[in-house]
């Protein structure tokens, strides 16, 4: 690509978790230029273990060059027992339905994505927008703390949350829809001894889970609940944990010492899950990413794959019309929005699975996942999460591309679109 004939080069990216240093990351190789603002002081470590599965996610990954560094800092987890109020396991679910072929810790992976991108993307932490007014010839935004700029393009890369999407296109409430489950997730002591794996404890409308992590050496707690969605002031942790202490308080197996040392955890989170529907992605020069366009849920174990094939699409588009957002934000949506929709698909429904409404559904369900290894089909739920996730044929923009040959693993013979 010739940069004197791409125009609205300068971009802003809001978010620097996964999509955005990733949209960074290719928007750099096509001769873009960008700044991410983030609005926690610094890189967010902790957060719960990511999966990448199939050759979509996978074929990305390699051609970022980033697949051997996760490969490395994978968490290598095993199967996952689900176990009664004693700890005895009662059943036991295959590894390769929650990790994947290559299991990651979130904060791990933003990691590796912001070493890959730090040298050439601008990032401005402790920051966020305020504001965005557009005009013909770009964007003014505004910063909590930081003076006006101009950009010609922003994109939102900012989560379930997104502070870009209630500014360019409205209330959260219109697109964020609630499953009806809140949870927490924290950093432990691996008091249980786990090796390489998981145990989960579950009671109507509740579950308790603990599994280890960085090689054993700690642990990842996490709890799930069934709620109507709650006033929980979002950074107000006394607050949430007031809330997680008076639902599991008394419930069982490990739950009271979790709860415990759930207060001196460094790392605690907590949120309500839910998904993003949005009938457009972008707005003038404005766009969203990743789970600010169309979060799937945690449940779904598709939301990192997904904003990663996200931000693959979305730079290979504004690649391919130089700049053109109008075309390269049509592109984009006509691209990624069918698979986004059979990735949300895999979130819907599984809630229920994961807190069922009464003890007598939770009673069976451990019954049905104590047999399923003997049953037809017992693959079958990992087979659906692998076909959802293979289930786009990613286009090859490797001709705009400064710094790669172009990869067979991607569809060939695409026209640019002019």
């Amino acid at each position: 690509m010739n940069d004197t004939d791409t125009k609205n080069v300068r971009v802003l990216i809001s978010g620097a978790s996964v999509a955005g240093p990733a949209l960074a990351h290719w928007l750099h190789r096509y001769g873009f230029t960008t700044t991410i603002v983030e609005a926690a002081p610094a890189l967010r470590d902790g957060g719960y273990a990511v999966d990448f599965r199939g050759e979509a996610h996978l074929s990305v990954l390699r051609a970022m060059g980033i697949l051997d560094d996760i490969e490395r800092a994978r968490t290598g987890m095993g199967s996952m027992a689900y176990v009664n109020s004693a700890g005895k396991p009662q059943a036991r679910l295959p590894a390769d339905l929650f990790a994947g072929d290559v299991e990651i810790l979130r904060g791990d992976l933003a990691r590796i994505l912001y070493d890959t991108t730090k040298e050439h993307t601008e990032y401005v932490f402790g920051d966020s927008v305020t504001s965005l007014t557009e005009d013909a010839e770009g964007v003014t935004v505004t910063f909590e703390r930081g003076a006006p700029r101009r950009f010609d393009l922003v994109i939102g890369a900012d989560g379930l949350h997104s502070r870009t999407r209630r500014l360019a296109f409205g209330p959260e409430e219109r697109f964020v829809r609630h499953l009806g489950v809140h949870c927490a997730i924290f950093t432990t002591a691996n008091r249980l001894g786990l090796d390489h794996t998981g145990h989960a404890y579950r009671t109507a409308g509740k579950l308790v889970a603990v599994y280890s992590a960085r090689h054993n050496t700690e642990a990842k707690a996490v709890f799930y609940f069934a709620s109507p969605l709650l006033d929980v002031g979002r950074r107000d942790v006394a607050q949430q944990q007031a809330v997680l202490t008076e639902r599991f308080a008394g419930t069982g197996w490990e739950s009271d010492r979790l709860l415990e040392d759930m207060r001196h955890a460094p790392d605690f989170y907590f949120d309500s899950v839910g998904q993003v529907r949005m009938d457009s992605w972008s707005r003038g020069r404005i766009a969203l990413v990743g789970d600010a366009a169309f979060c799937p849920s945690s449940l779904s174990g598709m939301g990192t794959g997904l904003a990663l094939v996200g931000a693959y699409v979305l730079a290979g588009e504004l690649a391919a019309a130089r700049g053109d957002h109008r075309v390269a934000f049509t592109r984009y949506e006509a691209e990624l929005r069918e698979y986004a929709e059979g990735c949300q698909k895999m979130g819907d429904g599984v809630a229920r699975l994961m807190v069922p409404g009464s003890r007598f559904t939770a009673t069976l369900l451990n019954r049905y996942y104590k047999v399923m290894p003997y049953l037809p089909g017992k693959d079958m739920a990992a087979r659906i999460a692998r076909k959802t996730a293979e289930n786009i044929t990613l286009r090859d923009y490797g001709e705009y591309d400064r710094y790669r040959p172009r990869s067979p693993a991607l569809r060939e013979g695409a026209e640019a679109p002019r």
